[in-house]
């Protein structure tokens, strides 16, 4: 799945649960657009936290989110 320029709206995480219970191990592109470190960081934060998932790995502009 990616984020795009839209950042993180709601159907995107109304969709993410959806692929979250059927796969429970996703991984996640943020597309080249203009965020720091810290506004990255944030965004993954968020992910994790609205979709009630644990942060596995993140390198560059990937990250893989689980859900047990």
């Amino acid at each position: 799945m990616r984020i795009g320029k839209n950042g993180l709206s709601q159907r995107f995480v109304e969709e993410l649960n959806k692929v979250l219970e059927k796969k429970r191990l996703i991984k996640i592109k943020l597309l080249k657009f203009s965020l720091d470190k810290k506004d990255k960081q944030e965004l993954i934060n968020s992910v994790v936290y609205k979709t009630n998932s644990e942060l596995v790995e993140s390198v560059g502009n990937v990250f893989v989110i689980h859900r047990k």
